[in-house]
């Protein structure tokens, strides 16, 4: 019998935009200019979307928390909690943004990708890019 690969889903740009457009109908319902990146299970920016009227810093953050939360495959929030509780190894780990907005993207056990989302209060991007990670849910119950 030949060997076989393991085989694993993979976020699509289709899928991305989906993600992204319903991340970005939270934003505009309560009037909240953002930027949102999303990226792959390798960290690699696959979607980016930047309202108007949002500081040029949230360009890099949404994509930092993108690359954080698949990196380190849970929500920035976690580490943020930990730096919140005194815990300062956290700003010496590599790639680390420890603020709420950045959520990985899952199908089943696989992380196919995270969303990072920048531009209000951080527990207002995580409002964000849940609804984000919420439309992903909804269309792989379609």
């Amino acid at each position: 019998m030949p060997h076989q690969l393991p085989t694993k889903p993979v976020l699509t740009l289709a899928v991305a935009k989906l993600i992204a457009a319903a991340a970005e109908e939270v934003a505009v319902e309560n009037q909240w200019s953002v930027v949102i990146a999303i990226v792959d299970d390798s960290g690699s920016l696959l979607y980016f979307q930047r309202m108007d009227q949002n500081a040029n810093s949230s360009v890099d953050v949404a994509i930092a928390k993108a690359t954080h939360a698949v990196q380190y495959r849970r929500p920035t929030k976690f580490h943020e909690e930990l730096l919140d509780k005194g815990n300062m190894v956290v700003l010496g780990m590599p790639g680390m943004i420890p603020l709420e907005g950045g959520i990985p993207l899952y199908v089943g056990e696989h992380v196919v990708g995270a969303i990072g989302v920048s531009g209000v209060r951080s527990p207002q991007d995580t409002i964000i890019a849940e609804a984000g990670e919420a439309a992903l849910k909804v269309y792989l119950a379609d």
